[in-house]
This record gives structure tokens, C-alpha cells and sequence, in this order.
């Protein structure tokens, strides 16, 4: 039996040189898998009374690297995240419950990618702890095309794209 996770009630700001993100989707019709990391530009929670949380994480869409300058532009280009237009990817989180294991969350959040929102519900897992920050990490899958990232020329991307996180949040 483990012990439940305490995290103290407060603010928290996203530390970025401690927070990760990266996306993988398969291509070249599933033979291959892309892979790129974003930058997190800035993000924040507060953590309440009653252990619920909330809070914001934004992204640079423009800082996508997937170590291939050419497809980089390509995926800044107004066929894929138009950065031009829409240079941020946010994930407001509208509310987080710690699971009865005191280790993972739930998490509802709306994710907007090129000025599009949708809904999407999260499981993160506690990594890490201390009295003043707190490390959580994600994987999820996201459908592309539901935020208008529709272009696949003759069918070379397949299926949804994966996000993983790993984000660390210390006390404000």
C-alpha cells in the first residue's frame, strides 16, 4: 500500500528549464515514426483547499524541432500549425483530481492547437515531490486532424499523434 502524495495548497509556476515535451507520429504510410520536442513557453496551477488544481501550460508551436530543418518549416507553414497565425499551443486545465492511489491525476483539460479547442481528459502520474514543487508526467494521444492539421499528402501520416510531458511546477 502506498502513501498519498501531499501537495501543498497554493501557487505553482512552471519551470521550464525543468519540463519537458515532445510529439512522435507515425509517417511514411506507419513505416517510420517522427519525432520533435517543444519548448514550453510559460505555465502555471493553483492547487485548492479541497486538492483539486487548475492551471495553464503554453507552448511555442514555432519551437517544434524535429532535428530536420526542412520538415521544421514545413510543420510552421499554414499546412500544419500556421505559426504566423497562431504561434502558441495552449492546455488550460479546468480541473485535476488526485487518484485514491495518491499518485496519479485526473486531469480535464481543453488543448488549443491553431486557434481550435477541444475537450481532452488526461492521466498524469506524480514522478516527484517536495514541499515547495511537484513533477508530473503525461502521455496522451491527440487526432491532428480535429485541430485542422488536416494536410497528408498521399495518405503518408497515420493514425494520432502522441504528446508526452514531463512538467515540474514549483511553489510560488
Amino acid at each position: 500500500m502506498s502513501t498519498p502524495t501531499v501537495i501543498a495548497t497554493g501557487t505553482y509556476t512552471l519551470d521550464t528549464t525543468r519540463s519537458t515535451i515532445s510529439v512522435s507520429h507515425k509517417a511514411m504510410w506507419g513505416l517510420a515514426t517522427v519525432q520533435g520536442t517543444f519548448a514550453a513557453q510559460s505555465g502555471g496551477a493553483e492547487v485548492h483547499d479541497d486538492e483539486s488544481a487548475s492551471g495553464t501550460v503554453t507552448i511555442g508551436a514555432a519551437t517544434l524541432d524535429t532535428a530536420n530543418a526542412k520538415r521544421d518549416e514545413h510543420l510552421r507553414s499554414d499546412r500544419f500549425f500556421d505559426t504566423a497565425h497562431h504561434p502558441t499551443i495552449s492546455v488550460a486545465v479546468r480541473g485535476a483530481t488526485l487518484g485514491a492511489d495518491g499518485k496519479t491525476v485526473s486531469i480535464d483539460a481543453q488543448i488549443t492547437i491553431r486557434g481550435v479547442t477541444r475537450p481532452q481528459t488526461l492521466t498524469a502520474t506524480i514522478t516527484e515531490t517536495t514541499p515547495d514543487a511537484v513533477t508530473l508526467s503525461t502521455r496522451f494521444e491527440v487526432d491532428r486532424t480535429a485541430y485542422g492539421l488536416s494536410w497528408n499528402w498521399a495518405g503518408m501520416l497515420r493514425g494520432p499523434a502522441v504528446m508526452a510531458a514531463t512538467l515540474r511546477f514549483t511553489r510560488s
